[in-house]
Parts: structure tokens; sequence; C-alpha cells
């Protein structure tokens, strides 16, 4: 089921209008960074840019099991995923709120790693076993998130805030 585009009057310009998911679901396929936000042990954020694949209605990232989002995530799966332009009066920002759940099934894994050659070129090939994805003597763990609630921020005239909330 699509979720519904609403439009919030406080942060829009008169003449803004909500942007359709179908748009907004485009465009984060189509991003190839995006910033992901994590939180320690100890409550303090962390923020990292990395490369992420949209596919069956989920955002993919990969991390190896001893770096600092992966262990926030073992503790607190709550993640914010952003991607967008750096510019103030042109753009869309978007904001992917959800839990990260860890993707171990081979089959699934070989899938998603297609999609990351497919997207990125052969640096970001890996091979699958044993859950992870693998990539010169290193291993990965794969994430999904699917999204909880999603904000696009479209930026110039006219500005805008949508939200997407899901399930």
């Amino acid at each position: 089921m699509e979720p519904r585009a609403e439009l919030d009057a406080r942060y829009s310009d008169a003449t803004a209008t909500a942007r359709p998911w179908s748009e907004a679901e485009a465009m984060i396929a189509e991003a190839e960074l995006f910033w992901i936000s994590t939180v320690r042990p100890d409550g303090r954020p962390h923020v990292t840019p990395l490369p992420a694949v949209w596919s069956d209605g989920a955002l993919h990232f990969c991390t190896g099991p001893e770096e600092r989002k992966a262990l926030n995530l073992a503790l607190n799966p709550h993640v914010v995923l952003t991607t967008g332009t750096n510019t103030w009066n042109k753009g869309f920002d978007l904001v992917v709120e959800g839990d990260a759940v860890r993707v171990s099934d081979d089959a699934r894994l070989r899938g998603l790693a297609e999609a990351w050659e497919r997207k990125y070129g052969s640096f970001w090939h890996f091979e699958v076993r044993d859950g992870y994805f693998h990539h010169g003597a290193g291993k990965a763990l794969v994430f999904s998130v699917a999204p909880g609630t999603v904000f696009g921020f479209g930026k110039g005239e006219p500005f805008s805030q949508t939200r997407w909330r899901f399930g």
C-alpha cells in the first residue's frame, strides 16, 4: 500500500503541494550517497556517509561488523538515512526513518549484491557466503531499513515539507 503524502503547511509556501510517494521513491532509488545516523551506547549520535540500494520497498546498506554503526545498531536498531543536495534554494532533501534489520539469507544477499554492482559499478562487487557480503579480505553485514516515516523538503520556490507515513 502506498503511503499518503501530507503537506505540512507550517513549513510550506502557500502554493506548495505534497509530492507523490512515487517521486520520492524514485529519488531515493537514484541517490548515490546517504548519511546514516545511529546512536552510540552513551546516547551520542554517530553520522557517516555511505552508499545504499533501494530494493523491495526498503533501503539497504552494508558495514563491517566492527564499525561504529554496526556496533550501535546491535544495541539500538533505530536509524535515519538522509540524502539530497547541499544547496539552500534548489533541490529536494529526503529523510528516511526506520529500524535496521540484518539481512543474512544468502539468496536475498545475492540479489542485493547484484543491485549494488548495477548501481555503483564493479568496485562494489561482493561475493556472498555465510550470511555476509565479502569484498577482498573483509566481510560486511547487510541491513534493510523499511521506512516508518519519510520526510521530503522542497527547496526554492515553492519551499515545502511533505511527510509519508508507512504501516
